[in-house]
């Protein structure tokens, strides 16, 4: 018979990076510090170092980046491996969550104050924010939860049931920063919508979830209602000045923008320039067809993201990279709309680009999961 005797073809696999995803998180940080240092240039000239922000940050992402390719070569399923225990085994993920929940207590305690905000806990020369490592050991527990049980998050009480553990540290979080809470209750929310095959009760929740956050600011917190006015009025308002020179940056940029470093919001008229506001000075640097560009690299970001979530071995892999796309996304999203007085104002930073030590860490840390994702799937 025709073909007797031929030998089949062995096909071969192999694993590697998703070096698009490498290029694009490299290419975003890089250019990130190259904005850190045009708009932060004059506030750190007021302190005889005009490298400044820029040293801090090349330190934090020369750390983060060490911590990405760490991660990256560790294999990600040790986060659901049990740890044995007398009674009880818990996993990385429970660990993660545990950490988050008992450091954002003790910031309420031993908290350091700044700005009339106690977010940081200062150990000696190290500093960070507990609510950034609550991100992660959100995406982590969530992702566990989703592994050890998708199909509760069919119905409503299987959200409910997942909800409930994250509560205790979203409110933990809301007690010191509010745009963090925020943050990880979408991550939380994102998280179980993707997992979950059913999305009616999705709209109930999200209703239900306004309302409440509607009511907490009118009848609960005076700042934020305030925050609503300024936006509301930021023509008249007397403390509407950030956002305020804000637009004046965005609407002076034009089409092309005045050139990288000729900004003139950055001198002293828009609060530090190089941290929440930084998207401002680049609209006004390198126009709108640079911020359009600028969005463009975070949604290629997010293809790959997206890419890797869908071809990762197992359940695990796919919530790991959901839940970091869902926080960059957000992130992005909200910056962006505050910039451009589009909702009320928050201190949520620009990822990569916004200036910020432990904010550079947990995200290259978590760009490292989703490397290490990448790096298991096979290929022919």
């Amino acid at each position: 018979m025709p073909g007797t005797g031929r030998q089949r073809k062995s096909v071969k696999t192999f694993t590697q990076y998703d070096y698009m995803l490498l290029f694009m998180t490299t290419g975003i940080a890089l250019f990130g510090v190259l904005m850190i240092y045009s708009a932060g240039y004059y506030t750190a000239s007021v302190f005889n170092a005009p490298f400044r922000f820029v040293k801090q940050q090349l330190s934090g992402l020369g750390i983060g980046f060490i911590l990405m390719f760490a991660i990256s070569k560790l294999d990600y399923q040790m986060f659901i491996q049990k740890i044995a225990g007398k009674k009880y085994s818990l996993s990385m993920s429970h660990i993660a969550y545990i950490t988050a929940l008992v450091l954002q207590t003790a910031v309420l305690f031993i908290g350091e104050e700044y700005n009339g905000a106690k977010r940081w806990i200062k150990i000696g020369p190290v500093q960070f924010q507990p609510s950034e490592i609550s991100k992660i050991a959100a995406i982590l527990f969530i992702s566990y939860a989703v592994y050890k049980n998708r199909k509760a998050l069919d119905s409503f009480l299987g959200f409910l049931s997942v909800m409930a553990y994250m509560m205790p540290l979203i409110v933990l979080i809301a007690k010191e920063n509010l745009s963090s809470a925020i943050i990880v209750g979408g991550i939380s929310i994102g998280m179980c919508f993707v997992a979950s095959n059913k999305k009616g009760y999705f709209v109930a929740c999200a209703l239900i979830l306004v309302g409440v956050i509607v009511l907490y600011i009118v009848f609960g917190d005076p700042f934020r209602m305030e925050r609503i006015q300024i936006w509301l009025n930021v023509e008249t308002h007397p403390k509407a000045h950030q956002i305020k020179q804000g637009l004046y940056a965005v609407a002076s940029g034009g089409l092309f923008g005045k050139g990288l470093g000729q900004s003139m919001q950055k001198l002293g008229f828009i609060p530090e320039a190089y941290n929440d506001m930084i998207f401002a000075v680049i609209c006004e640097e390198l126009g709108i067809v640079g911020a359009a560009l600028v969005i463009l690299a975070f949604l290629v970001l997010f293809w790959r993201i997206v890419v890797i979530a869908c071809h990762a071995p197992d359940i695990f892999g796919t919530m790991l990279c959901v839940g970091v796309m869902v926080q960059l996304a957000i992130q992005v999203v909200i910056n962006v709309a505050v910039v451009t007085n589009s909702i009320p104002s928050t201190g949520i930073p620009l990822p990569f680009i916004s200036y910020g030590g432990t904010s550079e860490l947990i995200i290259m840390a978590e760009m490292g999961l989703v490397l290490g994702v990448s790096r298991q799937i096979k290929q022919k």
